[in-house]
């Protein structure tokens, strides 16, 4: 599902915790040989400061072979590389994975359609890790 106004952000369900989410994507990632360049603890960081936030994960991650192609083809996309899957819970304790829609990206930088696959593989990864 996309979120109101089609910001470009497609929302899927995640059928676990966000804990058992971030660990099936990572997983998921490592098998397919795609580095995960960074994964970012928001809720974590929101603690150190004294504050409360439901969990909230930013994974980044990527593969030169895929990533290099459509920068070469589409510089400004570099941009929004490495892909990139928030997983996050709702103030009703539903977990979502969040990620840039590969459409969205292709209109935003002109990337040539005989590259899709490469961002395209973000729903992929998304739909595998909420299963």
């Amino acid at each position: 599902m996309t979120q109101p106004g089609d910001s470009g952000i497609i929302t899927r369900p995640s059928r676990h915790s966000v804990a058992e989410t971030v660990e099936t994507l990572t997983a998921v990632l490592r098998a397919k040989g795609v580095t995960l360049f960074a994964l970012v603890d928001h809720n974590g960081e929101a603690a150190k400061v004294g504050m409360t936030m439901p969990p909230t994960k930013l994974l980044i991650f990527g593969n030169p072979k895929a990533g290099t192609p459509l920068m070469l083809a589409a510089p400004s996309v570099a941009i929004d590389l490495p892909l990139k899957i928030l997983v996050w819970e709702d103030g009703q304790g539903r977990v979502w994975l969040s990620y840039n829609s590969p459409a969205y990206l292709q209109e935003r930088h002109g990337v040539p359609e005989a590259l899709m696959a490469n961002i395209a593989v973000v729903e992929t990864l998304a739909r595998a890790a909420g299963e």
